[in-house]
């Protein structure tokens, strides 16, 4: 099929492009490349693409495509938190335009990233993706939102797919240092301690970002008729881990570290686990390929081979609202983090 993927500089779509290119379709993306420029090393797989806010695509940005794979977003709770208001222009009412803009184009598949965040508060129970939202962010909110809307553009002839990403982690050209996984190993590398922001005893699913572009790569290719209008949670149910399990894997896999707590730490409304078994059942092309022990012994030998530092993981390149303040801070950015005229 040919492609267009949204958010492609991105964590996930950086990953993502390149699974795609092997799998045989012909790939291009689209992006506002805030974080072109920040790599883990020099290597990346490039495709062909166009820079452009989400905010301004039209049905034109679509044509000739068989596929929207929708990644382009203000990513996690933190960024969201920076501006409420931007987050849903962006997350919400954004995606929801690209969908219609999409549709008129002619383009039949939609898979949409969304994210478990939308369970919010979900409690000690698996959740499967029949469950109420419970968001407790602009964020997670936003999901919920663009998910319903979009929802109402699906017909035979527009086939929208939501994949409910569990938490990412894992190594990407693109690092992020901003989810948990990923920031436990770096401040364990870097500084001996094993740093955690809350109390540790909430839920979390946890996915590897390659696996969540397996599961891209294997609903972009399912049955129509399967996947027409109908969310999965991505991930596995039985990567879901209390964040103190986490931190003790971690001090495990990085030796002589120790489990502590950041000043002020406390605890965390975000409280979830998920069932995954939909995606498991029906989608037998997804296979994924990693559990958080071997995606943490993979970020162990990434940050060990890049040389980096405590001040280099704190800064812009890997912490996404940082790289926000500093385009804005630079004039670079308006107030609105469109491009400064």
């Amino acid at each position: 099929m040919r492609v267009l993927v949204t958010g492609h500089h991105g964590y996930i779509g950086s990953v993502l492009t390149p699974l795609l290119k092997e799998a045989g379709h012909d790939v291009v993306g689209l992006d506002t490349d805030f974080f072109a420029s920040c790599l883990l090393g020099s290597e990346v797989d490039e495709v062909p693409s166009v820079e452009v806010d989400i905010r301004d695509v039209t049905p034109a940005h679509c044509e000739g495509f068989d596929a929207v794979l929708h990644l382009a977003a203000l990513s996690n709770d933190p960024l969201g938190n920076l501006s409420p208001q931007i987050t849903y222009d962006i997350n919400q009412h954004a995606s929801v335009r690209l969908a219609a803009a999409a549709k008129a184009a002619g383009v039949r598949r939609f898979l949409f990233s969304s994210s478990c965040s939308l369970y919010g508060a979900g409690g000690d129970a698996p959740v499967t993706e029949d469950a109420g939202f419970y968001p407790v962010t602009p964020y997670g909110e936003s999901k919920v939102l663009a998910e319903q809307e979009i929802s109402k553009l699906a017909d035979a002839d527009f086939v929208p797919t939501y994949l409910r990403n569990a938490t990412a982690y894992g190594v990407s050209p693109r690092l992020r240092g901003d989810i948990v996984v990923n920031n436990l190993v770096a401040h364990a590398v870097t500084t001996g301690k094993v740093l955690l922001q809350s109390d540790g005893t909430p839920w979390r699913p946890l996915v590897h970002c390659e696996d969540i572009a397996r599961a891209f790569v294997a609903l972009l290719e399912a049955d129509e008729d399967l996947i027409r209008d109908r969310a999965y949670n991505v991930g596995l149910t039985s990567e879901n881990y209390r964040i103190r399990e986490v931190a003790e894997l971690v001090g495990a896999a990085v030796e002589g570290s120790v489990v502590s707590f950041a000043e002020g730490a406390s605890s965390d409304k975000r409280d979830y686990r998920v069932d995954c078994e939909r995606i498991k059942n029906e989608i037998p092309g997804f296979q994924p390929r990693w559990t958080v022990p071997t995606g943490i012994a993979q970020l162990v030998a990434a940050y060990r081979e890049h040389g980096l530092t405590a001040e280099e993981f704190a800064g812009v390149k890997y912490q996404r609202i940082a790289r926000i303040r500093e385009l804005l801070d630079s004039g670079l950015l308006g107030p609105d983090l469109r491009p400064a005229s």
